[in-house]
């Protein structure tokens, strides 16, 4: 196996090592394992493949960092066939949201999702993915 080195801030490892300890991992490796198994897994839910798809991802950042928000500017204009509405909000004094609401293939919003979590200074990042012909369907049943 190989041995790879990453850096993060001590108090990210601090709560990971918690975090092994308290559910029972042999270390810190192991919690990285499957970490990054899930995060490659997280888009190849084979049934969403070739369907339209709507997402929704919700950023929050530090109103501070003026940067973070510029970046989001910028993907949602690199994205302008994949976002269909973007909102943004201060949120507890301090703090900024941006909601965005997309329309695409799997692919698209794996990539987007993926440039929002490589965007550094972001506190939360949280989002859904929904088969748009799903909603058909449940208006047919009402």
């Amino acid at each position: 196996m190989s041995v790879v080195s990453v850096s993060m801030p001590e108090e990210l490892l601090e709560r990971i090592d918690q975090f092994a300890e308290d559910h029972g991992y042999t270390g810190r490796s192991e919690v990285f394992r499957e970490a990054s198994r899930n995060l490659l897994n997280e888009f190849e839910d084979q049934s969403l493949e070739g369907r339209a798809l709507m997402g929704v991802v919700t950023v929050v950042f530090e109103y501070e960092t003026t940067n973070v928000e510029e970046k989001m500017m910028r993907l949602r204009h690199d994205h302008e066939e994949l976002v269909a509405s973007n909102f943004h909000s201060h949120v507890g004094g301090r703090h900024c949201m941006e909601l965005f609401v997309l329309e695409g293939t799997l692919e698209a919003i794996s990539t987007f999702v993926g440039k929002i979590r490589a965007t550094k200074d972001t506190l939360t990042i949280d989002y859904s993915v929904h088969p748009v012909d799903d909603f058909g369907a449940l208006a047919d049943i009402s």
